[in-house]
């Protein structure tokens, strides 16, 4: 079983497919793609900046992140997922999310979502508090979600994309996300 198939399990988040009656991605799997790229350009991001550059937010990611990708967000993330570029960009926003996701104080539940055994739950206070309120915010206007639906989705979905993306019990590289995808 790939990513995808996870993805794709995941149809019917907190308000269904994208368009009723119709195949595509759910805004829940949107997010979480989302909140992956958003994750894998503020490193990007930081990484390539002069070192005099104004800290602040990264911005989120847009069709312009990817050259020749299709409008919007489910352009992004397809032209993500069949250009190859996946692999990099979720394990590179994997590993930048876990860190967040540790530094502010949760890391035990994120490492159980990587380690053998059972996923610890993640209240949507505790990750509004992780994430922050601009990533929240681009978030929602990327998924069209609520600020509560995208939390409660983030919440109940992340544990299970995480562990899905760790089956060793380790951040994987990219060319192992490219396998799984």
């Amino acid at each position: 079983m790939g990513l995808l198939d996870v993805l794709n399990g995941m149809q019917n988040g907190p308000r269904g497919p994208s368009t009723p009656g119709q195949g595509g991605m759910s805004p829940i799997t949107m997010a979480i793609l989302a909140l992956l790229a958003y994750k894998a350009v503020k490193k990007v991001t930081a990484n390539n900046a002069p070192a005099a550059a104004p800290a602040g937010p990264a911005p989120a990611p847009t069709q312009a992140s990817v050259p020749g990708s299709g409008g919007g967000l489910g352009g992004l993330l397809g032209g993500l997922l069949a250009g190859g570029a996946a692999g990099s960009v979720i394990s590179g926003g994997l590993g930048d999310l876990m860190k967040q996701l540790q530094d502010g104080g949760h890391g035990a539940t994120a490492n159980s979502w990587v380690g053998p055994g059972a996923n610890k739950a993640i209240e949507p206070g505790d990750l509004a508090n992780a994430l922050g309120a601009d990533q929240i915010s681009s978030l929602m206007s990327q998924s069209g979600l609520s600020r509560d639906e995208l939390l409660q989705g983030l919440s109940q979905h992340l544990p299970d994309v995480i562990n899905h993306l760790t089956p060793d019990g380790r951040l994987p590289s990219e060319h192992e996300v490219a396998r799984l995808i």
